[in-house]
């Protein structure tokens, strides 16, 4: 059975847990909410900080979520966010999507939100999310899809950003347009009854322009990602501050708009 062999381009720098702590189930998992039952067992695949997952787990509340991440620091991180709700129904756990320890049919649920687009093999992680599933369960996945992202004022540093980025996260072995793939991933997972839907998000406000740029300028100097454009040789320092430049200058124009959208399946096993 394979293992993880992508490299994880954002890494958890603080700018990149901005972004992830921001996420709950109503923003990032509106297609699967309608579809949980109060006493669901969930699965979480890549929980991050913890935020969707202790959301999910509200509302099972006869039920039991599972939160893993690959990460084993970001994991305690999602432990003592869930402590600090007071969100009892939880486990959490070390793990690869590849190769989940868990038996056969052990969940109702199995969530994946932003993991596929990062991972060496999302086919063999979709049959690991299908195997793990009772019959009659759900696996739900929502990824982003860079090359749709669209933006106004056009600031040409984001075009080489975006340009920047596809090579990056592609060169570390994952795929930044994955949203759109969902569904071929997932009938070659050997899925057959799926539902595909998309949805976005979108920033526009002073505060929401602000935290966008801010977050995006902070990851392009000083994440992971900017250590991996330079030591893979994509790009110079100076290249990166160029484009964190840039962010902050959409970020400042009164009529910016971005939108990110994601494609999401949910999958009847």
């Amino acid at each position: 059975m394979s293992k993880e062999t992508a490299v994880y381009t954002h890494g958890h720098h603080e700018s990149v847990l901005r972004s992830h702590s921001w996420r709950t189930a109503a923003n990032s998992a509106a297609y699967l909410i309608g579809e949980l039952k109060p006493d669901a067992r969930v699965l979480d695949i890549g929980c991050g900080p913890g935020t969707i997952s202790a959301d999910l787990a509200a509302l099972v509340p006869d039920g039991h979520v599972t939160a893993v991440d690959a990460a084993p620091g970001i994991v305690e991180q999602a432990r003592a966010y869930a402590e600090g709700r007071g969100q009892r129904n939880m486990a959490f756990a070390v793990a690869d999507v590849h190769a989940l320890d868990h038996p056969d049919d052990s969940f109702d649920v199995v969530h994946a939100h932003q993991v596929l687009q990062h991972v060496g093999d999302p086919v063999q992680a979709l049959r690991e999310m299908r195997r793990v599933t009772r019959p009659g369960g759900l696996v739900a996945v929502r990824d982003s899809d860079y090359d749709a992202f669209a933006w106004f004022p056009e600031v040409p540093s984001l075009d080489a950003w975006l340009e920047l980025y596809h090579r990056v996260a592609r060169a570390n072995g994952g795929e930044p347009d994955a949203g759109r793939r969902l569904r071929s991933w997932a009938r070659e997972a050997g899925f057959t009854d799926i539902a595909s839907t998309a949805s976005t998000w979108c920033f526009a406000t002073p505060e929401e322009r602000a935290w966008w740029s801010g977050l995006w300028a902070d990851r392009t100097v000083a994440s992971s990602y900017a250590k991996l454009a330079v030591d893979g040789g994509h790009a110079t320092e100076a290249v990166l501050t160029a484009i964190a430049e840039g962010w902050r200058e959409w970020g400042a124009a009164d009529d910016a708009w971005f939108m990110v959208p994601h494609g999401e399946i949910l999958c009847r096993v």
